[in-house]
């Protein structure tokens, strides 16, 4: 679609006309709609920017300050409104938005100011946040807020984050972290604290995504790198998250069996309980479920007092790094396993997704933020507390060093410390493989109904939905009946899983980076030079050891010290490369000093953005995408390209070699 043209005096008065009020919007919860609770708007609203009254409609109109969020919802006419209470974060029209007001909402809509016409009108972002302890209207007015009510705007934002960090604490989560501990006592804890950073920087690149753009992960793959491309990392991603899913009712089944239930009655009713508190249709009761399913993890702590965990231990073993009997290729790989197991890119598209469908803006950005950093290190806690159990519990005994799988590491502790113990480590197997079941299929059945268009999101039903939901049950169905299949080589799988994901993680955290410096659908909110640089690094670190796993897949054979060698050689040609690309950078820019406004695209976008640090505090928060059909896909640099296909030859390759020894050893075994 071509972008409008106006002349220089209509652009201007285009950008003043546009232009919100020069104050800070400060998130308010909002009461009882029309009731005494309702929120108020700030006192000096109407001396700062006049007010705009909405059309008339069936219930009393609202007045709000231009440029706010409740302003820019106000105003749209009742046709772009969906019903209350049914909300799609996923329609295929969804970028694709009808712009309200004609000749005001068509600019500013291609300006990308959160007035009508912003990329998601017609979407869930047109309803209220319910969250599971609290909702935030709307409309509702600007308001100062106070400490308590700050805290309850917390809890209402609170959960895309928080569930995404304890799904990561999933059954392979529990396996990998209780072997390190009954392996190696304490003396892997400081990988954990390391992982902290990098959970917080990926997560909240992704909710930045999620709440700027209105749209999905795969939706803007699909939009800014092509239907190739979109397939192929969903692609990816559906192979490693169907073999997850199937580890999470392994996790399931060992659980169950502890306590003498069948196999096969303990997966068909996880299946079941995972089908039913999802289709419901509506994102607060999933929440609500998936809060319930989370405080289960409390058992951790009389499971520590069971043990009898000591602290000195424990904080030496987070504040001192080492490797427990040197370097050897044991102690390697189960390093790279606790980060593959932390951090898996089913993580990103899950929830940049549920952020859109719980109806998150940049209005509400920080406490989002908060949230991610709240799960990370409640994540990190639970693991180091799983580690240190099986510790204490294992240590002097004749079962240290000899794990052989998460329901070996609960009867032994029924063995070791006393058989309420073993009970409450299996609750705790059979609570995270329900958590990152639920999680990790949801994160599949987003990305699919971003790719093929349909209707994807928790506030609907399954009759408003029908293949969001039959993609859910699929996944769920088959996953546990390959469990159930007798004979089925279920310790290659949960090998083959943790390969897999270290082999698409650094892709998925390339793919992400781009997308976060992409200007045209982030704006202002384009990551930082020092963000991108600890981004990258991170890359570079994620990449290093996604090789080194490969290669210790495929040639099992391989020594510690070679593994190191090849680890310390690639940090080398890491180092080498980030220094040449910064120095050629500094190059260019000394040659040609940017101009104000470069690398936008288009006017409209120029207008939209501006420079990222020159814009208001207000006019930042009130900042949304464009419509994706007004938006240009990126021209690629032919260094750029170069680097994607080479990028896309590494993860064919690397898939085929991995799926071939996986193959090779179920036939053998």
């Amino acid at each position: 679609m071509p972008r409008f043209q106006f002349s220089a005096t209509a652009w201007s008065r285009l950008a003043a006309a546009v232009t919100p009020p020069r104050r800070i919007p400060l998130p308010a919860l909002a009461g009882v709609a029309d009731g005494a609770g309702a929120v108020r708007i700030v006192k000096d609203a109407a001396s700062i920017a006049p007010a705009r009254t909405a059309p008339a409609r069936t219930a009393p109109a609202r007045t709000a300050p231009a440029g706010t969020i409740a302003a820019s919802i106000a105003t749209r006419p009742p046709a772009t409104r969906p019903p209350a209470g049914r909300s799609d974060a996923g329609r295929s029209d969804a970028g694709l938005a009808t712009v309200g007001r004609a000749a005001e909402g068509t600019a500013t809509a291609t300006a990308g100011t959160a007035t009508a016409g912003t990329a998601t009108a017609g979407t869930a972002h047109l309803d209220d946040i319910k969250g599971a302890f609290g909702t935030l209207r709307a409309g509702s007015r600007d308001e100062q807020a106070s400490w308590s009510r700050r805290l309850r705007c917390l809890l209402a934002i609170m959960g895309p984050g928080l569930i995404v960090m304890f799904g990561d604490n999933d059954a392979g989560g529990v396996s990998t972290y209780a072997q390190a501990g009954q392996d190696y006592g304490t003396r892997l804890l400081w990988v954990l604290v390391l992982l902290i950073p990098v959970l917080v920087v990926n997560q909240e690149m992704v909710a930045r995504l999620g709440a700027v753009t209105g749209v999905g992960h795969a939706r803007l793959i699909l939009e800014r790198f092509g239907r190739s491309w979109a397939w192929f990392s969903v692609g990816n991603l559906m192979l490693v998250n169907g073999l997850t899913i199937v580890t999470e009712f392994i996790g399931v089944a060992l659980a169950g069996s502890y306590f003498g239930v069948p196999r096969w009655l303990s997966v068909i009713a996880a299946a079941a309980l995972l089908v039913g508190f999802t289709i419901s249709g509506s994102y607060r009761r999933w929440e609500r479920w998936m809060y319930a399913l989370i405080a289960v993890n409390a058992v951790v702590v009389p499971l520590v007092l069971s043990a009898h965990v000591k602290a000195g231990p424990v904080v030496r073993g987070l504040v001192l790094p080492g490797l427990p009997g040197g370097l050897n290729a044991g102690v390697l790989l189960l390093v790279i396993a606790i980060v593959g197991t932390t951090v898996a890119p089913w993580q990103l598209y899950f929830q940049q997704s549920i952020v859109v469908d719980k109806r998150i803006t940049p209005r509400w950005i920080s406490y989002e933020r908060a949230d991610t950093v709240i799960g990370s290190f409640a994540v990190v806690i639970g693991a180091a507390a799983l580690i240190a159990v099986t510790a204490f519990g294992f240590a002097g005994t004749g079962l240290r060093g000899h794990f052989t799988d998460a329901g070996g590491v609960a009867a032994g502790l029924g063995h070791t410390v006393g058989q309420h113990a073993g009970a409450l480590f299996a609750v705790l197997l059979l609570d995270a493989s329900l958590i990152g079941a639920a999680a990790i299929t949801l994160a599949t059945s987003y990305a699919l109904g971003d790719l093929v268009g349909a209707r994807h999101s928790l506030h609907r039903s399954v009759r408003e939905a029908p293949l969001f939901y039959s993609f859910y049950a699929f996944f769920l169905v088959a996953a546990g009946a390959v469990v159930l299949i007798p004979g089925a080589p279920l310790g290659l799988i949960v090998e083959g899983v943790q390969a897999l994901a270290g082999v698409l993680l650094p892709a998925a955290t390339v793919i992400l980076i781009l997308l976060c410096n992409d200007k045209e659908i982030l704006g202002p909110w384009v990551n930082k030079p020092w963000l991108n640089g600890v981004a990258v690094v991170i890359v570079g670190v994620l990449v290093l050891l996604s090789l080194t796993l490969t290669m210790a897949t495929l040639l099992p054979h391989l020594t510690g010290r070679q593994l190191a060698t090849m680890l310390t050689g690639g940090a080398l040609i890491g180092l080498g490369a980030g220094c040449g690309w910064l120095l050629s950078r500094l190059i260019s820019a000394w040659r040609r000093p940017a101009e104000p406004g470069a690398g936008l695209g288009t006017r409209a976008s120029a207008l939209a953005s501006a420079r990222a640090g020159d814009l208001p505090p207000a006019d930042r928060l009130a900042w949304r995408m464009p419509p994706l059909a007004l938006l240009h896909r990126p021209a690629w640099s032919p260094g750029r390209r170069l680097g994607m296909i080479g990028l896309r030859c590494y993860l064919v390759g690397a898939v085929a070699l991995v799926i071939v020894k996986i193959v090779q050893l179920a036939v053998a075994h």
